[in-house]
């Protein structure tokens, strides 16, 4: 499995998810399994394959977090040295041409990606576009909706 690149508030947050994975959530599934098997005939106990079903829920989650931490090269935006550049971690500030909308982004591994946040993934067609570019540059990006156009107004490593 290839490298993972997350910010330390991404790897901070999956290490939170995954102690409570291990510590809330694992033990409650136990409980539900032994409070199921109490009901009589497992071959017709829904309580019972239900607390099953949640269980192997948690316990792949809890799996694919440890991969995930374990093949992560975390990234400190703050530390990172660009020259001004756009790179991974990095938090752009953005005008749309067309409309003079603007908008801010931070460029993130797949997995801290919520654009409600403004956080996009580094795979996205925006972040793509923006690598390697600096404040004052104009970027093209293509859209389902077509072309867009952006100047890139700022480049901060917060």
């Amino acid at each position: 499995m290839s490298t993972i690149p997350l910010t330390t508030t991404g790897a901070e947050l999956l290490r939170q998810e995954l102690h409570r994975l291990k510590t809330v959530e694992r033990p409650n599934a136990i409980t539900a399994i032994a409070e199921a098997r109490t009901h009589g005939d497992l071959s017709e106990n829904a309580e019972y394959d239900a607390a099953k079903e949640r269980q192997g829920f948690i316990e792949a989650r809890i799996k694919e977090i440890e991969s995930k931490l374990s093949n992560a090269q975390v990234i400190d935006p703050k530390v990172v040295d660009a020259d001004g550049r756009c790179v991974f971690g990095a938090t752009v500030d953005l005008e749309e041409m067309k409309g003079g909308e603007s908008v801010t982004y931070q460029i993130v591994g797949d997995d801290e990606a919520d654009i409600k946040k403004g956080k996009i993934s580094i795979g996205s067609p925006i972040a793509r576009a923006l690598i390697g570019r600096s404040a004052g540059d104009q970027v093209e990006v293509q859209t389902p909706g077509g072309v867009r156009k952006y100047e890139v107004l700022e480049v901060r490593y917060e």
